[in-house]
Order: C-alpha cells, then structure tokens, then sequence
C-alpha cells in the first residue's frame, strides 16, 4: 500500500519492518498520520490481522481519532484491533485475566474522589489526624510510589519526613483495602498486567505471540510501568514502534519519565531512528519562537523544526495591567480578528497554566458577548448526581465494592444516618465481610436504631432486585431502572431550580450509557456494565467541555496537547506563574515548564498571543509579575510588543496614580511562599466551588490571605449548612456546574 501524502521520512517510518523504530515526531509533523498509515499498511500490505495489533496512545479522544483514520485507509472497520490508552487496554487485558491475580472481572476502577475517601478512612482508623497528615498529599506519596514501582516497605524504608512515614504506613493498607474490595486505583491498571506477567509466564508468552506489532504513541510520557509493558510485550518479534518527541514530555508530575525516550536506544541498540522535522501547522515566525524557547534545554535528543510556510504575522507579546485587563484585552483583539480578517471564534483558543485563570477570561467574553467554552474543568463523572448513579451501577456490578456503597446507601436518604453507617462499616471490618453483606445481617448488630436496620433491608433487597438481569442488560436499562426505583427524579426534585438542572445531567447520563452500548467491542470480555463502568472510571477531564460549541476554547496548556488553532493566546506568562515558581527548584522543573512553553507555541497555526500581567490578584491581594524567562528566550525580530491601555488607567492606574507606570513598590510585599509560586488558587465572594466531602457550595465570605486564608462556604447540602475552611487544606476545585 502507498500511503498518500507522505514525504520521504514518514514513508519510510512507516513502511519500515526491520526492528524497533524510533520516530522523533517534532510538534506538526505528522506523527497521527504516520502512526494510523503504518497500521493500515500492516493490515493491508503484510497481511496483520487487526486483532494482532496493539496501539496505544494516551488518550480517548487520540484512540477515536486514530481508529476513524485507519478505517478510512482501510475502507472498512479494524474490527478486533487493540488501540486505546494505556489504561483502558491494560483494564481490558485485566477483565480477561483478573482470577490469576486475586480479583474478579467485576472489579472496579477507583478514581481520585474514591481514593481519597478510602485514605481518609484509613488515616481515621490508624488515629492520625487529617489536618496534620492531608488525605491528598498522602494519595500523592503513594501514587508517586506506584509510578516509580517502589513497593510499601521500600517507601517505609526511604520515609525521612513526618507525612512520608504515614503514606508508607497507609500504602501497605491501602492496596490491601484495594484487594479486599475488589478494586483497583489507575495506577494499578498499569502494575497489575506485569504482575501478571512475572507470576504467569504462561500468559506473557501468550500475548507476545498474540500482539505481532505493537505501537506506542507519545512515547516520550510514559511512566516506568508503561514502558515495562510494551517492552515485555515486543521482546519476542522486536516489532515495536514508538512515535513522541522529547521536547513535549510535560507529564513528569504524574510519573512520566522522558529519560524512557532518551534511553531507548541503550535497550535497543539495533533501533532505527526517523526523524520528523518538517511542520505542516505553524508560520516560520512561530517556529522560530518556539525553537528559541527549547533550545535552552539541556537533556533533549535534538532536533529542529522547519516549515514551507515562511514569515507570517509576528509574535505579539502583550503587556497588561492585570488579569481583568489581559482578559478585556484579548477579547477586544479576538473580537477585532473577527471582524477585520474572517476568523471564527471557534478558530481561537486561549491557554494558561492553572484552571484558576480562567474565570478572567469567561467574565470578560460575557461582557463582550463573546462565545466561548471552557474545556478540561470538572469531568461530567464527578458531578454529584453522575457519580450518585454511577455509585450504584458500580454496586451492582461489584457487591464488595464499599465505596459504592458508603455513596449510594444515603442517596437518596433512606433513615440511615452517619452515626448507623459508621457502626455498620467498623462492624463489617471487624466481621471481615463487605458493607453490603453484612447490610445484609444488619439485625446482628447491636446498638443499631430499628430504622436503620430497616432501611438496610430495604437497600439490600433494592440492590438485589437491580441486580437481576446485571450480566445481559443495557447499562442505559439498568439506569433507568434505578432512577425509577430510587425516585431520584423526586430526590432531585426537592432542590427545586438547582434539581431540574441536575436532573438534565442525569439524562445526558442515560444518553451517554444507550450511545455507549452501540459502540461494544466483540473481541472485549465482561458484561457491557461492567465495560460501561470501566469506560466512565476512564473518562478524564480533559474530556469534559461547557460552553458554546462554537466558541473560543479556554484551557490549560495540559489539556491543549495534541490540538491546533489558527489563533493561540498564551496567557499569564510570568515568572511564577508561567514557569510555576514551585518548578525552579524541582529537579528537572524548570526544563518540564519549558516544554510545557513549548508545545503551548506550537498550537498555533498563523497568529500568536503572549500576554502578560504587570501585577496579579490573588486571595485578595494585587502582587506585582515580571515577564516569564520564556518570553525573554524568543528571538527579538520575530516579535511585535504592545501594551494595552489598562496599563494607563482601570485598578492599575487608580492604585499606582501617586508613583510612575510599571513602579512595582505600591504592591502588597508578598510573603516568602506567594512570591515563589503563584499557582494558589484565588476565590471571590459568590463564586462557586466543589468540596470532596461536603460537596458543591457558594463562597460567602473570605478572611486572612496567602496560606491563613479562610473562605466561608455556604453548601448546597442542608446537612453541612455553613462552614469556614483553611483553603491551604480544604481541597476545594471550582465547581463549573452552574447548579
């Protein structure tokens, strides 16, 4: 098969079969492309079977792409071909051989919010205190470890601090909690096949000879644990191709190692190398901007991109008074872009560095009328009334799953209380059973009320009655079913304005399940519940879009990798925030933030925006910028500057009137903490957050600043009525739900 529109180098990438390759992708280049000919020329030219090839890339939206485009090469569907990520691939090798490995094929996949509640838990048991030892920071340790294979006593071992001897100590209990329930975390998605693997050679040789090809794309972010899998899968036919660019490794915070890219060619000395330089997407001018940027980095394998679109429009680098004003700037120029040279906003995107930057920008669009979305915010999985729903599938699916329970045994209320819960769950520890069964023989426990004896009855028998026809029925059925059997419409109801519009969430959901059950995979194991549930677990955030289809897109640098605009603004580019302070004195953080620059440049196809704010307010503070290093790293002829008016009046020019311009002393002096990072999130009164316990609720009030301030939230939750919270440890996300 010729594949078409190939150069030279993507040819030959992808009809090369002599070995393990390496394609050095640069940013533009091609790299899907020659990632979906190279199987379609496997399929079509060497006679692969689909089923034969495993491909994996690092998200949904990738996966849906490159499958789309091997079918169009092809003319028909890759009908049993593995592609997919790394975690729902390993999940569906995991439903097939789970018994070898202590678990059944009905486990569940705990995301962060169950996770975070299980340490909770286990930090309660053990007596520490969850101010002193934060249930997050704990998850934190213990996924690090994971990412690195370290094991719990070996982290005990290395623990030098207060908090890395509590993690060790919970790590131990945590997987055993983990097994007990019958569950997995994401990281175990990718330890668990190679435990597999080690204790079942049997089933290793299997797989090799199953998966004659293999292929990994964006190479340059796996973690240790996802380059042990591909590699231990390739060891027999050496067929292994891996496609990334080291310049765009920006996931080293979640156990990404770029070194696995940098390394290869030590564990595969006979591999050939190709490399990708030509870029299709982006103007002269901003590649120079982007090659000025990464070439200050040190540990990179080295390439230069270039493309046949010479000049183009210079690099604006935008100085602003403050965020409001870097927003009201933009929107001005995107609207001026619109309407002087034909763009539509849904060809223009605005990056930042942290999702707290956003709300400039969305309040600023309003204003100015401008469509627009924020993509990447809060995942629809994570709303309260989805993972409600999503709590008793995951029950049904999975009887022993006692995070499931913990949630859809009060929901809707049913006369059991915190207090009934709490003896039910130790007495279930003590009794070594899980929650539902000994729900089951509620009666045997002392000291519980008759009411919620018999409101755990009732549960039971409910969970049982929608288990009936679990193993065959839709999981949009089984949905309906149980928003029937629960009354969750009513529950909702009760809300009034707030639960009609949960309840259009939970019919997306419904939607969402009944779409989902047309797209079963013939060659997958499990029921389609239990798939149903593994494909939601799998659902990031990065995933989640509100807003106007057709407007701006706002969203982290993080979540932009892999797209491209006509117009890309880079906002909030000064030092500490864009490079986060945090990341100077990280190992390696500093060269992560630039090729987080990096891949944010080169977005963009024709017009580019880098923005600025002379000063920034943060928990009720306006603390002075300075434009980032990586600004400073673009060569001077390829960029244009301006200045926007706010610099000349607004809160810049009414708080500075009695010094010059651009003087930084009539700014608060921050403290040590503020000024090395400012990544700290910035609340205002009325806005809206979410609390991993207490759910989502309006900001009424805020006291203190920097790591002593307090915000006073008012929940949606009659039970939790007003608290005041430490931001520094209440864990609190802004809740994009407008409910």
């Amino acid at each position: 098969m010729s594949a078409p529109a190939l150069n030279p180098t993507q040819r030959a990438a992808v009809e090369f079969r002599g070995g393990p390759s390496l394609v050095l992708a640069g940013a533009g280049s091609g790299k899907t492309r020659v990632l979906t000919a190279r199987i379609a020329h496997l399929v079509k030219r060497h006679e692969v079977p689909p089923w034969k090839i495993f491909a994996v890339t690092f998200t949904n939206r990738a996966a849906s792409e490159m499958r789309r485009r091997v079918a169009e090469l092809l003319g028909r569907d890759p009908e049993g071909l593995w592609i997919g990520t790394f975690h729902s691939l390993s999940a569906r090798l995991l439903r097939r051989e789970a018994k070898l490995i202590g678990f059944t094929s009905r486990f569940s996949i705990y995301d962060e919010n169950d996770q975070l509640s299980l340490i909770k838990r286990l930090l309660d048991q053990a007596g520490y205190s969850p101010k002193a030892f934060p249930p997050r920071a704990v998850r934190a340790i213990i996924s690090s470890a994971k990412n690195r294979m370290t094991l719990p006593e070996e982290l005990a071992t290395a623990a030098r601090e207060p908090l890395e001897r509590v993690a060790a100590e919970i790590f131990l209990e945590y997987n055993q909690a983990l097994a007990s329930q019958n569950a997995m975390d994401f990281d175990d998605l990718l330890l668990h096949p190679l435990t597999l693997f080690r204790q079942h050679p049997d089933r290793l040789a299997s797989y090799q000879q199953r998966f004659q090809c293999v292929l990994v794309d964006e190479f340059q972010d796996t973690n240790r644990a996802q380059y042990l899998l591909v590699r231990s899968l390739s060891a027999t036919h050496r067929d292994l191709c891996v496609v990334g660019d080291d310049d765009q490794s920006i996931y080293g915070w979640r156990g990404a190692d770029v070194r696995n890219m940098l390394d290869f060619e030590q564990d595969f000395p006979d591999v050939t190398m190709f490399r990708l330089e030509e870029n299709y997407r982006s103007t002269q001018m901003i590649l120079d901007a982007a090659n000025g940027v990464i070439d200050e980095n040190v540990d990179r394998l080295g390439k230069t991109l270039f493309t046949s679109r010479p000049g183009g429009e210079p690099v604006t680098v935008v100085t602003t008074a403050d965020e409001r004003d870097e927003a009201e700037w933009l929107a001005r120029e995107f609207r001026e872009r619109t309407a002087t040279d034909g763009y539509q906003y849904a060809e223009m995107a605005v990056l930042y560095r942290t999702n707290s930057q956003s709300r400039a920008f969305e309040e600023a669009f309003r204003r100015a009328s401008i469509p627009h979305r924020v993509v990447g915010a809060v995942s629809f999985f994570s709303r309260r009334e989805v993972r409600d729903l999503v709590a008793y599938l995951r029950l049904i699916a999975n009887p022993v799953d006692n995070e499931a329970f913990l949630r859809s045994v009060q929901v809707p209320k049913r006369g059991i209380g915190q207090t009934s819960v709490r003896k039910l769950h130790d007495t279930a520890r003590q009794w070594g059973r899980s929650m539902l069964d000994t729900a089951g023989i509620a009666d045997r426990i002392r000291d519980l009320r008759p009411q919620a004896k018999n409101g755990l009855r009732d549960f039971v028998n409910l969970i049982a009655d929608l288990s009936l026809d679990a193993e065959t029925a839709a999981p949009a059925s089984i949905l309906e079913r149980v928003i029937e059997a629960t009354a969750y419409e009513s529950f909702l109801a009760e809300d009034g304005a707030t639960g009609i519009e949960r309840m259009e969430n939970v019919r997306e959901l419904v939607a969402s399940a009944a779409e989902w059950s047309e797209e079963i995979d013939p060659d997958d194991t499990g029921t389609p519940l239990e798939r149903f549930l593994a494909s939601a677990a799998l659902t990031t955030s990065d995933e989640s879009v509100s807003g106007d289809p057709e407007g701006v897109q706002l969203m982290t640098v993080h979540t932009a990798k892999g797209l491209e605009w006509p117009i890309v603004a880079i906002a909030g580019l000064e030092d500490g925030l864009f490079p986060l302070g945090r990341s100077v004195e990280a190992p390696g953080g500093v060269e992560e933030e630039r090729r987080l620059a990096y891949v944010a440049i080169t977005r963009c196809k024709d017009r580019l925006y880098l923005t600025w704010a002379r000063a920034r307010r943060r928990g009720g503070q306006l603390l002075p910028g300075l434009p980032s290093r990586f600004i400073e790293a673009i060569p001077p002829d390829v960029v244009e500057e301006r200045r926007s008016s706010g610099l000349f009046g607004g809160d810049w020019f009414r708080k500075s009137a009695a010094q010059p311009v651009g003087s930084l002393s009539v700014m608060p002096t921050p403290s040590a903490p503020e000024m090395e990072s400012q990544d700290a999130p910035r609340y205002i009164k009325g806005e809206r957050v979410r609390h991993r316990t207490f759910g989502s609720g309006t900001i009424r009030g805020l006291a203190g600043g920097g790591r002593d301030l307090k915000v006073v939230i008012e929940f949606d939750d009659e039970e939790f009525a007003t608290k005041q919270l430490l931001v520094a440890y209440a864990g609190l996300e802004r809740d994009w739900d407008p409910a």
